[in-house]
C-alpha cells in the first residue's frame, strides 16, 4: 500500500503524541475537577472554623456577663490563653479586664443597640495583643446599678485557619493528578495497542501484497470499527488494481493486433515494392489504424467518464438525437426509428448520441434485416429501445457484453475489427446520467436481441427548439 493515502495512515496510526496527548488531557482534566473542589473545601473548612471562634468566643463572653449580673465580676477576669475580655460602662470607663486588656483603651467596637443584648462580628481596629484582626462578641448586661458592655476577644485568620489541613489538602493535588495520569496512559496504551498491529500490518502491505489484511480486534469499539473499515478500503483497492491489471492486459492485446497488421503490411511493401499490389495494401493499412482510432477513441471516453469531465448537461429530445445517429451514415440493414411525441432528458448531447450510435451499430452488425428504435416514456422515465432480428444473446452472457474487451464468438465473427468498449462505454455513460442500460426478450417472444435504456425525464419548460420546425425523420 502506497501513496499519499498511504503516508497519511502511517503517520496517524504511528505518532506517539497520540498516547502523550491523551494522558495530557486527562490530567489536566482532573486538575480542573479537583481544583475547585478543592476550593470549596477551604471555603467550607473556613466558613466552620470562623464559626466555631464565634460560638467559643460568645461562650466565654456569657460567662463574664453572667458574674456581672450577679455582681461578683472581679477586676481581674480570669479567661483562657489568648482569650480576651474586657468590661465597659456607660461612660467608657474599663471596669474589668483579663490580664493582656488591663492598661489599654476600651474595644473600638458598636456595642449592642436598642432591644439588642448582643453584637458580634470582625473587628481590626481593636487595641488588643496576639494579633491585628479579633473575632469580637459584644454583650450588654446590667449588674443592678449601671449598665454595662462585655466584650469577648480572639484573635482571627482571615484565610486558612487550619494551614496544616490547607497543606495536607493541597497535597491531593500532585497525587491525583500522578494516579489519574498514569491510569490514563496505561489505558491509552492498552487501547491503542490494537492500532500498533494495524499500523504494523498496513507498513507491510504493498500494490503486489493486496490480499493482505489488518487484524481485527475482538472488541467492538471504535478501534474495530476502523479496521473493519481499512479492511474494506483493501477489498475495494484489490478489486480495482485487479480490474486495472485486466485492462491493461486486454488494452495490449488490442493494440498489439492492428499495430501488427500494420507493420506486416509495410514490411511486405518495404520487400517487395514491385509485387504488392498499392490499393490493397493501403486499404488493409487504413483498416488497421481505423481500429487503432476506434480503440484510443473508446479510450479517451473511459478517461473522460471516469475522471467526470466534460459532461455538459441540457435538455435534450431523445427522439430528435436517435433521428440524426440514423441518418447520419447508411447501414447495413433497414433501421426505423418509432415515436412521435418529444421525450426529453437532461444530460449530454455527445454522451448520450454515443451511447444510441453503439446500441444501433451493434443491432446493425448482428441483425438479420431490420432494427428499430423506439423511443417513449413509462413510469415518468425516457424509455429508449433497439431492438434486431438477429440470433440474439443468451441469458448468461447478457451482462458478461457489457464488461470491457468482451466479446462473444459470434460477435467476433461478425465484426473482428471491434474493440469489445462499445457496451461498456454505454453502460458506463447511463449510469453517469442516473439511468440504467440491459438486454431483456423481446415482447413479441421471436429471436433477437431488446436493448432497453432508461434515463430520468428532464424539464418540460426547459424543452429545446426543434431546428427548422420539426425533427428530421429517417430515410
Amino acid at each position: 500500500m502506497s501513496g499519499p493515502s498511504a503516508r497519511l495512515w502511517h503517520r496517524v496510526l504511528r505518532d506517539p503524541s497520540i498516547r502523550t496527548g491523551v494522558t495530557v488531557r486527562a490530567v489536566v482534566f482532573a486538575l480542573l475537577l479537583v481544583i475547585p473542589l478543592y476550593l470549596v473545601a477551604m471555603l467550607l473548612v473556613t466558613a466552620e472554623a470562623r464559626h466555631s471562634l464565634e460560638r467559643r468566643v460568645a461562650r466565654r463572653a456569657r460567662v463574664v456577663a453572667e458574674l456581672a449580673r450577679e455582681g461578683r465580676l472581679p477586676a481581674h477576669v480570669p479567661t483562657s490563653e489568648n482569650s480576651l475580655a474586657q468590661v465597659v460602662d456607660a461612660s467608657g470607663s474599663v471596669v474589668a479586664a483579663s490580664d493582656s486588656m488591663w492598661g489599654r483603651p476600651p474595644v473600638r467596637f458598636p456595642a449592642p443597640e436598642g432591644l439588642d443584648t448582643r453584637r458580634d462580628g470582625i473587628s481590626c481596629h481593636a487595641t488588643a495583643p496576639y494579633g491585628r484582626c479579633f473575632q469580637v462578641v459584644a454583650l450588654r448586661v446590667h449588674d443592678g446599678h449601671r449598665n454595662l458592655v462585655v466584650y469577648g476577644l480572639e484573635r482571627t485568620r482571615p484565610w486558612l485557619p487550619e494551614p496544616g489541613v490547607a497543606l495536607l489538602s493541597a497535597l491531593v493535588f500532585p497525587l491525583v493528578a500522578l494516579v489519574v495520569g498514569a491510569g490514563a496512559w496505561r489505558a491509552a496504551g492498552r487501547a491503542l495497542r490494537p492500532v500498533d498491529a494495524i499500523r504494523r500490518d498496513l507498513d507491510e502491505i504493498t500494490a503486489t501484497d493486496l490480499e493482505r489484511r489488518v487484524p481485527e480486534p475482538s472488541r467492538k469499539d471504535e478501534i474495530h470499527a476502523l479496521a473493519r473499515s481499512i479492511n474494506q478500503t483493501l477489498d475495494r483497492l484489490e478489486k480495482a488494481v485487479a480490474r486495472q491489471r485486466a485492462f491493461i492486459s486486454d488494452l495490449s492485446h488490442e493494440l498489439r493486433s492492428p499495430l501488427t497488421g500494420l507493420r506486416t503490411e509495410l514490411e511486405l511493401a518495404r520487400s517487395d515494392p514491385q509485387g504488392t499490389d498499392l490499393g490493397e495494401s493501403t486499404e488493409a493499412m487504413l483498416h488497421n489504424a481505423d481500429r487503432l482510432e476506434q480503440v484510443l477513441n473508446d479510450l479517451l471516453a473511459l478517461a473522460r467518464l471516469e475522471s467526470d469531465q466534460g459532461l455538459r448537461r441540457e435538455v435534450l429530445d431523445l427522439h430528435e438525437i436517435a433521428d440524426q445517429e440514423v441518418l447520419r451514415r447508411p447501414r447495413r440493414t433497414k433501421v426505423t426509428v418509432t415515436g412521435d411525441s418529444p421525450v426529453l432528458v437532461r444530460g449530454g448531447r455527445l454522451e448520450l448520441a454515443r451511447v444510441l450510435t453503439n446500441l444501433i451499430d451493434n443491432s446493425d452488425r448482428h441483425a438479420a434485416s431490420t432494427v428499430t428504435v423506439r423511443v417513449g416514456e413509462e413510469g415518468g422515465q425516457a424509455v429508449v429501445e433497439v431492438v434486431d432480428d438477429g440470433g440474439g444473446i443468451p441469458p448468461g452472457d447478457r451482462e458478461d457484453v457489457f464488461n470491457r474487451f468482451t466479446r462473444l464468438a459470434e460477435s467476433r465473427h461478425k465484426d473482428a475489427g471491434g474493440t469489445g468498449l462499445g457496451l461498456a462505454i454505454s453502460r458506463d455513460i447511463v449510469e453517469a446520467h442516473g439511468g440504467s442500460l440491459v438486454i431483456t426478450d423481446r415482447i413479441d417472444g421471436t429471436h433477437g436481441a431488446r436493448f432497453v435504456l432508461t434515463l430520468p425525464k428532464g424539464d418540460p419548460v426547459d424543452q429545446p427548439q426543434k431546428r427548422n420546425g420539426h425533427r428530421p425523420k429517417p430515410g
